[in-house]
């Protein structure tokens, strides 16, 4: 975790002191605001800077920077050198006022997410997120995503483990992948090969981070495609890939925050009855947030529909996990802590 210092009130610059471009780009980028990364287990050492900084931009006033941000772009800037100049100080300063009024408020963002294995060694995986418009939630990486994603060595060595034996690698399906950090996680923690999908308008962004994370995936052994997969379509042309036509091929499927609206219960259940295969051996891993007595709804909603499935399923081993989410709806996105629910489910009857 990078932390920079935060200018001082005397290192703001006054604009009519004409400051040089590298002068206002430095104290530009200083300002920066990081997206935060949830349950990363930071050092004491770490949170005290992180600690620190923050401290110094509260004691210094925000709307003192808001205001110093806000004058750069009001500002014809005459005395840089030429155009190019001028669009970067006020692009870098726009980004300085966006990051400071939510992530809906931000453009593009890439973050890294660390993950630490005794077993496998610490890689990082980089993740795209475009800007969030209208209903895109599949452009956002969700807390759950990262917190499910540092579970998955446990489940490999216990409730999962005989899946994962032999020489070849496995085929695990994930549903609604969004940014596609858990799908990419599990491929590089299991060794597996895990197909991304999610509605077609989400897919090109998915692709774009399996492919910005391929040569870390296949240095630990996994694989990753992404592909349309609309939740209780039979329209596998257009709405689908057509692989997914096939049906009950997947012995693993993981899914982590599926759940947004009254229906999605009925139809996520109807998408895992048709991928996850009959056989005795076959899995579902499902993580829900408990954000509030919605989630609380839905997630009961969806295990009544996983236990009526055509071929229902049953849950075999659950519990409640730690987190920090940012769902909320505030001007700064800020994180909760939030319970995260997460059960395994086999077939009831299998063939």
């Amino acid at each position: 975790m990078t932390v920079s210092v935060v200018p001082s009130p005397e290192e703001l610059p006054h604009l009519w002191q004409r400051p040089a471009y590298a002068t206002l780009l430095d104290v530009l980028q200083r300002l920066r605001q990081e997206p935060r990364i949830w349950g990363l287990k930071e050092s004491r050492e770490e949170i005290l800077k992180a600690q620190a900084a923050s401290m110094a931009e509260a004691a210094f006033n925000r709307q003192e920077i808001i205001s110093f941000l806000s004058s750069i772009i009001k500002s014809g800037l005459p005395w840089l050198d030429n155009d190019e100049q001028r669009e970067d100080i006020w692009e870098e300063a726009s980004r300085r006022l966006a990051e400071r009024c939510g992530r809906t408020a931000m453009g593009e963002i890439i973050r890294r997410w660390p993950f630490r294995d005794e077993n496998i060694g610490d890689f990082d995986l980089a993740i795209r997120e475009p800007p969030l418009t209208g209903d895109s939630l599949g452009l956002k990486t969700w807390g759950s995503s990262y917190v499910l994603a540092q579970l998955l060595p446990q489940f490999l060595a216990g409730p999962l483990a005989h899946l994962f034996v032999g020489d070849e690698p496995l085929d695990a399906l994930e549903l609604g992948s969004g940014t596609g950090l858990l799908g990419i996680a599990a491929a590089c923690l299991w060794k597996a090969n895990v197909a991304l999908t999610d509605l077609p308008n989400i897919v090109p962004n998915l692709s774009h981070n399996a492919q910005l994370n391929r040569a870390t995936v296949e240095a630990h052994g996994g694989k990753v495609e992404a592909a349309a997969l609309t939740w209780g379509s039979d329209d596998y042309g257009e709405d689908s890939h057509p692989r997914f036509g096939q049906g009950n091929r997947y012995k693993l499927i993981i899914v982590a925050d599926p759940l947004y609206d009254d229906n999605h219960p009925e139809l996520l259940s109807s998408a895992i009855d048709a991928q996850l295969s009959l056989e005795s051996d076959a899995r579902l891993l499902v993580m829900v947030p408990q954000r509030d007595e919605t989630t609380k709804g839905l997630t009961k909603s969806l295990r009544f529909k996983l236990e009526q499935a055509r071929s229902p399923l049953t849950l075999i081993e659950d519990a409640m996990a730690a987190g920090e989410d940012d769902w909320g709806e505030g001007e700064t996105d800020e994180a909760e802590r939030v319970g995260f629910w997460w059960g395994i489910y086999r077939r009831e009857n299998p063939s």
